[in-house]
């Protein structure tokens, strides 16, 4: 959906406001309390997602309102309307999880649809946590008028209740529920915990989803430089909305639009950030669903070629010592840029530097006066904690279209591993056998009919993945699923197994027993079974009944494409 060029004087909004026939339409905006004044300005979306359900949401009013000021100050009048959002974190582990990332498809739908019904001149997107960031950038990539990002910031870590020292955050809580159930920790210990992980409003205080895709969006130039590590209770942050507000003004000045924003080359210097950051595994449904809303495509072996290319230079939770704050202090997404734009490969920068960006300047003009204030958050590219990048995607007769894991989560020992299939239907039947002890060390846990058609809705599997954390298995135990897993999972957890069970694939005709091998190193995992026992078993193989029948999941289960296609709709 291409937006529409402007002639001298001329505004998308125009359409809804200007002549004597759009005079009902200027009485109904006057009824909202609009003034001539405001109407004959440039109509500024703000898509405000704040609600009281999620704790990364629950402060956005006051980001928008500072949005709004900045706007206002910048010569533009900002017409604010709601989005919804899912709390993964509140939606995990029961029905609730079917909905979450099925949620990022209605929130890039209703965006379209309130700036299409109401034409905006340019729009801004306020979000803050795993859905609804790239949900929002979805449909600014869609619609292609100049858009804007500003998100909520992170959450600050809570401390550890336990200990003189040393930081916390939710993954802690979900690691604390194994460790009472493998007896490691009492559940008056787990309260101290519960009570003090989640100390401020904010996304969660890791790199887990939500500030993987907050910083995903500075790196790709939606955001202005502190978009991603401004913690939320900063006034700071406040200011870098006010900043935001009446940066789109430029944007729109210069017909900056989000295609020329998130070009191939955007999206190269977005995943070098997130191989460097070791990011969440759902960046890569994200952003190729963001790709293809911009007319692109990011092939999953990309993913590898980058890995290769980029080390993993901070060591962030939940695989690391460090919290997003740290990362703040230590010069924030800018300064992860400019180490890698400053790092040659046979000649070749692995940043673009001309990439032009929100701020309507280049990444290079961006970064130029940038500097690392803490080598030890940021490392230099000769001192990497892993030299390839965060993230790995895996191929083999078990995942022909591909699969995902967070090799920076994952222990030494587990990089290469082989064992038997403990084969499983659904996430709360794996789950009662981890929570049962009945997992033993060596086991490759196989989670399927998760996917997005067979979940429906790919749920993610914190409650699994933590549970082994916290029972002292991850370094023993691997979990592969067509699911897909938090940001906050660490551990030999393989996800996005394409295609998924529900279509039939090769997941389907796993068997309790079998070897399945994992060499992460090599890019590869295998099913140890033979081709002909694979075909003489899927030859048996009925699809299941669809676990939810009625309403949007529904639907959705039969739009949905695979998510080595971004689970994107058909």
């Amino acid at each position: 959906m291409m937006n529409r060029k402007r002639g001298k004087n001329k505004m998308r909004s125009d359409i809804a406001k200007k002549g004597i026939a759009r005079a009902p339409h200027r009485s109904l905006m006057k009824a909202v309390g609009f003034t001539d004044e405001e109407i004959q300005r440039p109509l500024i979306g703000v898509a405000n997602s704040a609600n009281e359900l999620i704790p990364g949401h629950m402060h956005l009013n006051q980001i928008v309102e500072a949005v709004k000021a900045g706007v206002r100050m910048a010569g533009g009048t900002p017409m604010e309307f709601s989005t919804i959002g899912v709390c993964d974190g509140i939606a995990m582990n029961h029905e609730g999880m079917h909905y979450s990332l099925a949620s990022r498809e209605l929130i890039a739908d209703s965006i379209e649809v309130s700036a299409m019904a109401h034409p905006f001149d340019a729009i801004v997107l306020v979000p803050n946590c795993d859905k609804i960031v790239p949900g929002m950038l979805m449909a600014a990539a869609r619609l292609n008028i100049p858009a804007i990002c500003i998100s909520g910031g992170p959450m600050l870590p809570g401390r550890n209740p336990l200990e003189q020292s040393g930081k916390i955050d939710l993954i802690s809580v979900f690691e604390a529920v194994g460790a009472v159930k493998s007896g490691k920790m009492s559940e008056a210990e787990m309260e101290l915990i519960e009570n003090a992980a989640c100390p401020t409003c904010g996304s969660c205080a890791g790199m887990f989803t939500a500030n993987s895709m907050n910083c995903l969006t500075e790196a790709i130039g939606m955001g202005l430089p502190g978009n991603g590590t401004i913690p939320a209770p900063f006034s700071e942050r406040i200011r870098l909305a006010k900043k935001a507000g009446m940066a789109i003004m430029e944007l729109l000045k210069h017909n900056i639009t989000p295609r020329q924003i998130m070009t191939e080359q955007a999206f190269r210097n977005a995943l070098a950030v997130d191989m460097a950051l070791g990011c969440s595994t759902n960046t890569v449904l994200h952003l190729k669903a963001i790709a293809h809303e911009a007319g692109l495509n990011i092939p999953l072996e990309f993913i590898n070629e980058m890995s290769s290319k980029i080390p993993h230079i901070c060591s962030l939770s939940p695989g690391g010592k460090d919290h997003l704050v740290d990362l703040y202090y230590a010069g924030g997404i800018q300064a992860v840029l400019k180490t890698l734009f400053d790092q040659n490969q046979n000649g070749e920068c692995i940043i673009d530097g001309t990439c032009i960006t929100a701020t309507s300047k280049t990444v290079a003009d961006n970064i130029k006066s940038v500097m690392v204030k803490n080598s030890n958050v940021i490392r230099p590219i000769s001192d990497p904690y892993h030299k390839q990048g965060g993230l790995a995607v895996l191929f083999g007769n078990i995942a022909l279209e591909g699969c995902v894991v967070k090799q920076s989560a994952v222990k030494e020992e587990m990089l290469k591993h082989q064992g038997p299939a403990r084969v499983f239907d659904s996430e709360e039947a794996a789950t009662e056998a981890i929570m049962a002890n009945s997992i033993k060390k060596g086991d490759v846990i196989v989670i399927r009919y998760e996917g997005p058609a067979g979940g429906p809705g790919m749920r993610e599997m914190l409650t699994p993945t933590s549970a082994i954390a916290g029972m002292g298995l991850d370094g023993d135990v691997a979990l592969i699923t067509d699911g897909r897993f938090s940001g906050g999972t660490k551990g030999a957890s393989i996800g996005h197994i394409s295609p998924e069970a529900m279509q039939g694939s090769v997941l389907a005709a796993v068997e309790e027993g079998d070897q399945i091998k994992i060499d992460i190193p090599a890019k590869s995992i295998e099913l140890l079974v033979s081709d002909e026992e694979i075909r003489a078993r899927l030859s048996k193989w009925r699809r299941p009944e669809p676990k939810i029948k009625t309403g949007y999941m529904a639907r959705y289960a039969k739009q949905v494409t695979s998510a080595g296609n971004g689970a994107v709709f058909a």
